[in-house]
């Protein structure tokens, strides 16, 4: 009983000061912290560590919001941890509520900065994956995929995901070529939060491609 209690004791004492140490981090760093846990969570092996990950990339994004509303990067941050939640079990949309308030993140952060390039990539991948009654619209979201590549020739996601909304529309060699120039550059830029989805949406569509033919 003596050990329990203070077990308890140094628990909430540890969380006192975790709580403490947070409170004193600047909004710049909460939000690396939270970009952070997100590529960790891509990463990771377990649908438990996904989890852990994102929910605690979330509690740095929210807490870097606190510190600093008008920073595009920490709502951007948030986002990343609330998208990547619903896409635990896969590509579906889980939760209305979870899809609303993750695009509040998404368009603050495109109205604070409308030349962010990750939002922008972001919100053509929304565009091409949604129904059009909740917003959808696959020619403007892969124009607006197109338009990013263009200006950022590095871009693995916006590849990727312009490459599943061709694969959907029959266009293979395209959407292939598309995955394996994201995969390369995932790989030389050693994005390790790319590099497995990278290589799962391209053996995806490369079945996909073999059942076309």
């Amino acid at each position: 009983m003596k050990s329990l209690r203070l077990t308890l004791s140094l628990t909430i004492t540890l969380l006192f000061a975790a709580e403490l140490a947070r409170a004193g981090t600047s909004a710049q760093q909460l939000t690396a912290d939270a970009t952070h846990e997100c590529a960790l969570g891509r990463q990771a092996h377990t649908r438990a560590e996904r989890v852990q990950h994102f929910a605690q990339g979330q509690a740095f994004g929210e807490q870097a919001i606190e510190k600093d509303d008008l920073s595009p990067d920490a709502h951007f941050a948030l986002f990343c941890n609330l998208g990547e939640q619903l896409r635990i079990d896969g590509e579906s949309l889980t939760s209305l509520f979870g899809f609303r308030r993750m695009m509040k993140e998404l368009n603050r952060t495109l109205e604070l900065d409308p030349d962010h390039l990750d939002a922008l990539s972001a919100r053509g991948a929304v565009l091409v994956r949604i129904p059009g009654f909740m917003g959808g619209d696959k020619e403007k979201g892969e124009t607006l995929l197109r338009q990013v590549i263009a200006r950022e020739p590095a871009a693995v996601n916006a590849r990727l995901s312009l490459a599943k909304s061709y694969c959907a529309d029959g266009r293979h060699e395209e959407a292939i070529a598309l995955a394996t120039k994201a995969l390369d550059l995932a790989q030389s830029l050693q994005r390790a939060d790319f590099i497995p989805e990278a290589r799962q949406v391209l053996s995806q569509l490369r079945a996909q491609a073999a059942k076309g033919n």
